[in-house]
């Protein structure tokens, strides 16, 4: 078993910046008139799915670790819903949400997964 030595070592942090990556060049072909409405919010909103991974690492105690993890997810169900409205608006194709949406997914699930994780008692180390 590998050893978390900082948020970099984590999975679910990869792939949230995977995430940020991917939103940045999705939204560059949103119309110019979104810059400061949906473009701007999927990005902010992408941004701190990973932010917050890595704020919660950075942090002392274990619940304040799984209280970021929670705001990471909630801004992992703001970046859905702004894909759906980027879909529904025509600005991105189904073929091109599917996958994503997935992607999103599998984030989600690694962070509940993770916050079931810290919320566990703390196994005493030998």
């Amino acid at each position: 078993m590998t050893r978390i030595r900082s948020f970099r070592d984590l999975d679910v942090w990869n792939k949230a910046m995977d995430l940020v990556v991917e939103v940045y060049a999705l939204t560059r072909g949103f119309p110019s008139d979104e810059r400061y409405g949906l473009t701007s919010q999927m990005r902010r909103a992408a941004l701190s799915v990973a932010s917050n991974i890595a704020e919660g690492n950075g942090r002392s105690y274990r619940r304040e670790y799984a209280h970021h993890v929670s705001i990471a997810r909630g801004s992992l169900s703001e970046l859905m819903t702004c894909l759906e409205i980027a879909q529904r608006l025509g600005y991105i194709s189904r073929d091109v949400f599917r996958p994503l949406a997935v992607r999103l997914e599998e984030v989600s699930r690694m962070l509940l997964m993770l916050m079931r994780a810290l919320n566990r008692p703390a196994q005493p180390t030998l």
